[in-house]
């Protein structure tokens, strides 16, 4: 992507108050920058929104991205943005199509540094088979922001079979995550604090869409529900469930996936990897006739290979998590207290 994308020539360095005036040199940046990477017959436009018709029940959904550091092993903010997204839309069964894009950029950014991210954003659009339809750009000054902060909204249809709700979760339903937890928030809090592993603890940010698309059409109805563990990861989520379903989630420790890096790099660092941030991970939860059918066909996937049936929804403790430890003992999994690891996304 970085060869089918070199750099154009700008006359500017740096990102300044003036590109955010809407004046020559926001018309400057957007023209032999930003419209050219995303061209499409939408964009092209250049109107003050797209214009497009979508048949079927729509999803909707936006997300805005400040982590920092803004590049990290495995990804940066770019493409983050894209996945992030992308992935809200697959939550809800949907297929996402369109994408706005809005940037709020701090004086004094660098456009190699800009370019990156455009660059990346480009690529995980490409993958995500979704266009950048509209978008917006805003500078800041000088020490009003930190680097580069993203809005993304997407727009998807969805899948007719998909009847994903909370409302639809019953006893007896099996709980199943799709890899390895936790790896985004220590791959950002490895970074921040300088930590170093045998081998590099990278992101799992990527698009789910494909993924789920596939599952839904071949299950259907029998996925009751799906959430992807972002931040405060898959305790939050849980509980969440928990919460308004007013039934238990029985979570088996032993069962949950994770890196053994990731795992001890969690230890070192006082983390619960239960409430570690993920972004390329999804918490579904099925029907039980169809669990090891839908864990079979996930694990051929390339975001699925380190899946894992991890427990079952039972009415025997309404509205707590409970987690079988190792060791055999059981704790309730509370909701995230605090911020544990701010800006991870």
């Amino acid at each position: 992507m970085n060869l089918a994308c070199p750099m154009p020539k700008f006359d500017f360095d740096v990102i300044t108050l003036g590109h955010g005036s809407g004046g020559l040199l926001t018309h400057r940046l957007l023209q032999s920058g930003v419209f050219d990477i995303f061209k499409n017959e939408l964009l092209d436009q250049q109107h003050d929104g797209a214009s497009f018709y979508l048949e079927g029940n729509i999803a909707f959904s936006t997300d805005s991205y400040v982590i920092a550091p803004i590049f990290f092993p495995g990804g940066n903010i770019g493409d983050l943005a894209i996945n992030g997204t992308v992935n809200d839309l697959a939550m809800c069964g949907a297929k996402a199509k369109y994408l706005s894009l809005a940037f709020i950029i701090e004086e004094g950014f660098t456009m190699q540094e800009f370019w990156k991210v455009l660059v990346s954003i480009k690529e995980a659009a490409t993958k995500a088979n979704i266009q950048i339809v509209t978008g917006d750009t805003k500078v800041v000054e000088k020490g009003k922001g930190d680097k580069i902060f993203i809005n993304t909204s997407g727009i998807g249809v969805i899948h007719p079979k998909a009847k994903i709700h909370h409302n639809n979760i019953e006893e007896g339903d099996v709980i199943i995550v799709s890899g390895n937890i936790a790896s985004h928030g220590i791959a950002i809090m490895s970074l921040r604090k300088g930590l170093e592993f045998e081998t590099t603890i990278e992101s799992d940010t990527i698009n789910l869409n494909h993924t789920i698309i596939a599952l839904i059409e071949k299950f259907g109805s029998d996925i009751k529900f799906l959430r992807d563990p972002t931040r405060g990861g898959i305790a939050s989520v849980l509980n969440e469930i928990a919460e308004i379903t007013k039934l238990g989630f029985y979570i088996e420790q032993k069962l949950i996936p994770i890196d053994e890096q990731v795992d001890g790099a969690c230890e070192m660092l006082g983390l619960d990897p239960l409430y570690v941030a993920n972004e390329g991970l999804f918490i579904a939860v099925v029907k039980k006739e169809i669990a090891k059918d839908f864990l079979q066909q996930l694990k051929q996937e390339n975001t699925g290979i380190n899946a894992a049936i991890i427990g079952s929804v039972t009415t025997g403790y309404p509205g707590k998590v409970i987690l079988k430890s190792r060791i055999g003992g059981t704790r309730v999994v509370n909701y995230l207290t605090g911020e544990q690891l701010p800006r991870i996304c």
